[in-house]
């Protein structure tokens, strides 16, 4: 699957959800109320992955770490689109922005001691 695809996807369970939303309580999720939902979501993964670790129990195993990463990147494609980014773009100019300061301070920085 590509990415074009994956954001196809994602639309369209956005669709449902406010398909749904709009049913049963006769509105859909604002733009923060995607951002708190995400929020959640990456709290449950911060537990999962801790649990991965061996920190702290949790029901699931893999299979609900598996989940949570693909409904945190749900959240990330509906809000990019909520908010009109073209996250395909930002990802590029952003990773190309992070390889430059990090290479630069490895040639430019001493090693510390």
């Amino acid at each position: 699957m590509d990415f074009t695809e994956m954001k196809r996807q994602a639309l369209d369970i956005h669709a449902l959800y406010d398909e749904l939303n709009q049913k049963k309580r006769g509105r859909v999720w604002t733009r923060g109320e995607f951002m708190t939902g995400f929020m959640g979501d990456v709290g449950d993964l911060s537990k999962l992955v801790m649990a991965a670790d061996g920190a702290r129990d949790m029901p699931g195993g893999r299979a609900a770490l598996e989940h949570e990463l693909a409904d945190c990147l749900w959240s990330v494609l509906i809000l990019a689109h909520l908010h009109e980014v073209n996250l395909l773009e930002a990802f590029s100019r952003t990773m190309a922005e992070l390889r430059n300061s990090i290479t630069t301070q490895l040639v430019d920085d001493p090693p510390t001691p």
